[in-house]
Formats: C-alpha cells, structure tokens, sequence
C-alpha cells in the first residue's frame, strides 16, 4: 500500500524530533563547551599582532582565575537553555555585567558571548514582540554597563560589538522562531489537505454507491414486478386459456429483456472508461415515458397520461432522469398495492422555473399502499420501503420537493417539484 507523501514528512519529522528531544541535552552540552573555549581563547587572544599587523595575536594577555570562573558559570548555565530560556538569559547577562565591573581596568574576556547564545534562544522559543522587548532591554543594559565600567572610551569597538552582537542574535533568533512556524504550518496544511481528500474520496463514493444502488432498485422493482403479475397470469390461465397464457408469457419475457437491458446499462458504470463494451446508450427520460406506460397498460393498469403541449425546451438531464423515475416508481408501487381494479393518472406540468410531476391512483389498497411512503405515518413494510426512500434522495438532490399520502376521495397521491434552474441540460420530453 503506497503511503502519502503528507503522511511520510509527517513521520520523519516525528522521528527528527524524538532523536532531538534524546539527544538535546548532549547537544547543549557540545554548545556550552565549544563556548567555554571561545570565551577563553578571546580571554587570550589580543585585538593586534606584532608591529601594528590586524592579525589577532594569541597569548597577549594573561588567563586569569575570575575568567575562568565566570566562564564556566557562563557556559555551565546554558545548557538549561532550553528548558529555562530566560532565566538563563538573566543569569549570563549578570555574569557579563560581573566580568565588565571586575575587569574595568585590564583587557575583559568575551563572557558576553554566552549572554548572545542566550537570547539567541530566547528569541526562537518566543513570540516577536517579547523577543524585541528582551533583546532591546538586554541591548541597552549590557551596552551601558560596557561603555560605563570599560577602561577605554566610551565608542570604542569592544563597545560596538556588544550592541551588535546582541541585536544579530536578536534578529536570528526571530528568523529561526519565524522559518519554523512557518514550516509547521506548511506541513499543517499538507497533512489537512491529505485528510481532506481521503474524506472527500469517501464521499464521493458512498454518493456513487448510493446512486447506483437507486438504479438498481428502480430497474428491478419496476421489471420485476410487472414480470411477476404476467407469471401469475399465465399460470392461472394456462389451462383453460393458452392464447392468453402465450400473451402474458410474451409480456413476461419483453420486461426481462428490458430490465437485462437497463441493468447493462447501469452496471456499465463500474466498467473502466476504455472499455469498448460500455453501454452507450442514454438514460431513459420523459421522451420514452409513452414506452413506460404501454408496459403498465399491457400488465392491466389503466393509466391516463397528460403532458404539457409541444413542443417544449429540452429539459435539463437530471431533471429528466429523476422525473422519469419518479414516475416509474410512482406506477410500480400502484401495480403492487393499489389492487384489483385501480386505475392512475400521470400528470406533467412544466413552469417557467419548475417541473411538477404529480401520479395519483383511485385504488383500494391505499392503506397498504400508503405503508410504502416515508412520512405517511407508517412503518414501512419488512424488506421494503426503499422505493420513496430512493425517490425522495433523487428528489432532494435536485433540491426538489416530495409531497406523498392518501387522497380525500381514496387511493394515493404522490406529487413531485423539480426546479428547472441551474441544471444541465440534456435531457428531451
């Protein structure tokens, strides 16, 4: 299984981390010491070499005991840098004002730079403000302290480096805390856009399952249905009327063929796009509504078809499909629970902004029909009920609306609105 790229930084970077929170201590440890022996070399070292040469000269002065102990003080307090950042920034800028008051008079050694170092930290683990609030307050006081107890003059260059050297630490340290948090985010957004592809992938095929799985009900429950009363005509009159036996048998094998057909249409989804044997055909819309009927009409239910008068626009593809349907459900759950004898009506009526389709039956199974319909008032039947459940998700896609339940006069009604706006168009009446 291919791991995400978001996934993989991720994980590096976890790893990076635990082996820095391992090995932060020994770190430190490396950065006190190379410290310590900067601080004690600059201790030595003199600013001039022989014959007025700009090349540092080692060995100028003499390494003194008060040195070597503010050094170490100096260098042994950072390596709790990380764990108390200005506490150790306070306690090397004391150390560096100790060392400029006790050496005021003789060539000071560089304790200052462990005061850098800290508010270097200091800066990276803090927000912008404090760490300017900080490093100006540490720029000032160590400067000041420098210009007022130094044995030469106030300008001179050991001065000038102080304010410098602590400004640029300052600075970088707020680079560092700024490069980190935004790395941090950037890896935020990775792995956040990571989840929400994966989530938007699930949906989008609990969609598609759902969808195909609405097909597949209409198909086989319209089909099946009318296939199941023709198998019931032929075999009560098999016996005493064969010529009527044939005709229903007729009937019965012209659905299965047509179900065949839209089942191959619909499992032809699943298929890969390069497939030449992919079906090709369109959905069926309100344009074949007139074939949809005579199936009813030959399996013994009367219907009354009214249409609005063409020619008419073309009607968007979503629209067309769910209308039809609707429709094909609608006259399904008639043929099975209506009962003997009931007769329905398709009524179409197309707006400027809306199409409204309304299928209503005078039959007597109203109740049992009635079960069938979410929001009727009852509990629908064991092993059924998906038909207006699927219905209305059609529906509701199309931000339409679905209004269902038993007539005033006897039998059922259900009307449908599907808005016209802003969907593709495609389809035909």
């Amino acid at each position: 299984m291919t791991v995400p790229v978001a996934a993989q930084d991720a994980t590096r970077v976890a790893r990076l981390r635990q082996w820095h929170r391992t090995h932060q201590l020994a770190f430190d440890a490396a950065v006190a010491a190379v410290a310590f022996v900067a601080i004690l070399c600059g201790a030595v070292a003199g600013p001039h070499g022989p014959h007025g040469t700009h090349l540092p000269r080692f060995a100028a002065h003499e390494l003194t005991a008060t040195t070597v102990v503010l050094a170490a003080l100096a260098c042994g307090a950072l390596m709790l840098r990380r764990r108390l950042p200005r506490t150790v920034l306070a306690v090397t800028g004391a150390l560096t004002i100790v060392e400029l008051v006790a050496q005021s008079s003789a060539p000071r050694a560089p304790v200052a730079g462990a005061a850098v170092i800290a508010l270097f930290t200091v800066a990276s683990r803090t927000d912008r403000p404090t760490t300017w609030r900080i490093g100006a307050l540490t720029c000032v006081v160590l400067t000041a302290a420098a210009m007022f107890f130094g044995h030469r003059a106030w300008y001179a260059q050991e001065n000038v480096a102080i304010l410098a050297w602590t400004g640029m630490a300052a600075a970088a340290g707020d680079a560092v805390r700024s490069r980190r948090a935004y790395v941090d985010a950037i890896r935020e957004r990775a792995e956040r856009a990571e989840r929400t592809r994966e989530e938007e992938a699930g949906r989008r095929v609990a969609e598609e399952r759902l969808r195909i799985a609405r097909e597949l009900h209409d198909v086989v429950a319209h089909h099946i249905a009318l296939v199941n009363v023709q198998a019931g005509v032929a075999s009560h009159v098999m016996d005493n009327r064969p010529d009527q036996a044939k005709q229903a048998l007729a009937h019965v094998r012209e659905a299965s063929r047509s179900a065949l057909e839209e089942l191959r249409a619909t499992v032809g989804l699943l298929r890969q796009s390069d497939d030449p044997r992919a079906p090709t055909e369109p959905a069926p819309g309100l344009g074949v509504l007139d074939q949809l009927i005579d199936g009813f009409v030959r399996a013994g239910l009367p219907v009354a078809l009214e249409l609005p008068p063409a020619p008419q626009p073309a009607l968007p593809a979503s629209v067309d499909l769910t209308a039809y349907r609707v429709v094909q459900e609608a006259l399904t759950n008639v043929h099975k629970h209506a009962g003997d004898g009931a007769r329905a009506a398709v009524r179409i009526i197309r707006t400027e902004g809306a199409l409204t389709v309304t299928v209503q039956d005078d039959g007597r199974g109203a109740g049992s029909h009635a079960s069938a319909a979410p929001g009727a008032g009852a509990v629908p039947e064991a092993g059924g009920g998906h038909g207006l459940i699927g219905m209305r998700e059609r529906v509701q896609a199309l931000r339409g609306t679905v209004v269902t339940g038993p007539r005033a006069v006897g039998g059922f009604q259900v009307r449908v609105t599907l808005p016209l706006g802003g969907a593709r168009t495609g389809g035909t009446t």
